[in-house]
């Protein structure tokens, strides 16, 4: 895999390719609710009471928090900051888009994205319930469309669903016209199945991150900014785009939605959970990378 220089926000420049291995409750009723005798109706609000003082209970909530990181043989890590009022990423209505490799902040933070959606592990939706790690899925129609609903309770956390084109093709490999079909074809897709159209679009393996073909065919598609990445997530560690190797603020890690036919027989959880400790490892929190981008 070759590297890069560290680069904020930027628009042009020549891009060397990262090759990468991409496969890149139910409810009770109301009615039965409103019947409920006073004595369980009264019993229900008593849980409820405690249930809130519990949640406000910092030493509580840290208990609990660590027993859930601790399912999956993991530390919590820090907190995430409050993300900035004033946006450090702010995406035009119109005209040339931005490509984004790292986010302009010094907060001790970075974002885990995570490509493709040929893996669809029930335990990693357990995982990411229990942990509550912020995530931006690119998501690739030929991965996901046997199964487009799970990643609907991913969504439902509040992790947003982006571009990731139709078929995963080299975007500086095929026409111009044809680049224009893959992001088209998958932005309506997206939109038409989890209700919000994506406004950030990743190109499979990088390529053509840079090119004005490129730029020009999301413009047409609507996403409002390319994402590229800082470093890659494997199995068990981190490769970097930097020299000096390590997490830096802002980073934007990608990661795939893979399994055990790609891992090495090492599952999707698995690979997450290694990619928290190396996380945690250098002190960064997690932070949710829309927080940081200030849509048109």
């Amino acid at each position: 895999m070759k590297r890069h220089g560290r680069t904020l926000v930027s628009t042009a420049g020549a891009l060397v390719l990262a090759a990468l291995a991409a496969g890149c409750g139910s409810a009770a009723s109301a009615g039965a609710a409103a019947s409920a005798p006073p004595s369980a109706s009264g019993a229900a609000g008593d849980a409820a009471t405690g249930s809130a003082s519990a949640s406000a209970d910092p030493a509580a909530s840290a208990s609990a928090q660590a027993a859930a990181w601790a399912k999956w043989g993991l530390t919590p890590l820090p907190p995430a900051p409050a993300p900035p009022a004033d946006r450090p990423v702010k995406l035009t209505r119109n005209g040339k888009v931005p490509v984004i490799k790292q986010v302009p902040t010094d907060q001790k933070v970075v974002f885990i994205t995570v490509d493709d959606g040929a893996e669809k592990d029930p335990a990693f939706i357990r995982m990411m319930q229990d942990l509550k790690v912020p995530i931006t899925m690119f998501l690739m129609n030929d991965a996901i469309k046997n199964d487009y609903a799970y990643f609907k309770p991913l969504q439902a956390m509040g992790n947003s669903i982006q571009n990731h084109t139709l078929h995963h093709p080299a975007m500086n490999t095929i026409s111009e016209a044809r680049q224009k079909q893959e992001i088209c074809g998958d932005q309506q897709i997206l939109t038409r199945q989890y209700g919000t159209a994506p406004f950030l679009f990743r190109p499979p393996y990088g390529a053509g991150a840079y090119s004005t073909a490129l730029n020009t065919a999301v413009q047409d598609c609507g996403p409002r900014a390319i994402v590229y990445w800082t470093e890659t997530m494997e199995i068990t560690g981190l490769e970097y785009q930097t020299p000096s190797r390590k997490l830096q603020d802002g980073d934007i890690i990608l990661a795939h939605f893979r399994g055990p036919s790609e891992l090495k027989g090492e599952t999707m959880t698995a690979m997450f959970a290694n990619l928290l400790k190396r996380i945690h490892e250098q002190g960064f929190a997690v932070a949710r990378l829309d927080d940081y981008i200030q849509k048109p």
